[in-house]
């Protein structure tokens, strides 16, 4: 691997670059002009080419130098990023979740959340991907999946994977509720990264009727493109409790689809948490549906 360049140059140039001002540079790192100016010009011979021109009244990129300097700063943020996530901070949640749970569920129920715990900074990690409690620096999560748990991990199962199937009521044109299996055979399905679809149709002993329905990547994306009247999504109900109460969207059939995986808060065992991270949980906890809770 080539050597990099000195961090003191990298960082002069950083700082440098975002001020186009060598004075202003040095204000920020808290040294003299002329040495952010030498390190300036180290880096510049390390790489064998100008990065500033030096102008009467500040500096103005070349070339390469711009190029180079918006990838220092990726860099850099992404440095400042990681260590943020890792360096202890008593008020600092940080909750990993995958796109349509917080989306779907964890945005809409924070206000309430804010009201109440003013002071935390809670932060959401939405992915797909697992993520590591260590690694990530993340205090707990949600995701779907199913005993057994690790004797390190306290899981409290949130809400069941009960899959219902919806669509805005201008998709049914003033069809009466609920759908007779053959009416829903011939309606645009919506197909999300879960493919629930065919054992929905089993359950119901039916077979799709319709043309070639729209795949979607997240349930997010199907929840949205169901409020769209584009077609019937499958989704878990508690993700569509709002849409549901305010008419947005309609369950077409009475069916329930139970899944295998239900959506549990996971956190690490501790002797000691910090009362930040013990007021998220609780908040979390007390959000489980009482029919579902499970220690």
């Amino acid at each position: 691997m080539n050597p990099l360049p000195p961090l003191n140059a990298l960082l002069a140039f950083d700082a440098a670059g975002r001020h186009l001002n060598f004075r202003a540079a040095a204000d920020e790192l808290g040294v003299t002009q002329g040495a952010v100016a030498q390190q300036v010009r180290r880096l510049e011979a390390i790489l064998g080419m100008a990065l500033f021109e030096r102008l009467p009244k500040g500096l103005a990129f070349t070339q390469a130098g711009r190029s180079y300097h918006t990838r220092v700063t990726v860099a850099f943020g992404d440095l400042r990023t990681a260590t943020d996530i890792l360096r202890p901070q008593p008020d600092k949640v940080l909750v990993s979740v995958t796109p349509t749970f917080a989306a779907k569920w964890l945005i809409p129920n924070l206000p309430e959340f804010s009201a109440a715990h003013p002071t935390i900074d809670l932060r959401i990690l939405a992915t797909e991907k697992l993520s590591s409690f260590h690694g990530d620096g993340v205090d707990m999560a949600v995701r779907q999946t199913h005993p057994p748990f690790g004797a390190a991990l306290e899981a409290i199962r949130l809400f069941r994977q009960e899959i219902i199937a919806v669509a805005a009521p201008q998709l049914l044109a003033g069809t009466a509720l609920p759908l007779a299996p053959k009416d829903l055979a011939q309606l645009p399905k919506l197909h999300d990264a879960h493919d629930l679809w065919p054992d929905f149709l089993r359950l119901l002993r039916i077979e799709d009727e319709a043309a070639r329905g729209l795949r979607l990547s997240q349930t997010a994306l199907s929840i949205d493109a169901a409020l769209s009247g584009q077609g019937v999504a499958l989704v878990s109900r508690f993700l569509v409790t709002r849409e549901l109460a305010a008419g947005y969207l309609v369950q077409v059939t009475p069916e329930t689809l139970f899944g295998k995986q239900d959506f549990y808060l996971l956190i690490e065992r501790r002797p000691k948490r910090s009362p930040a991270i013990d007021a998220v949980l609780r908040w979390l906890s007390s959000k489980a549906m009482p029919q579902t809770r499970s220690g």
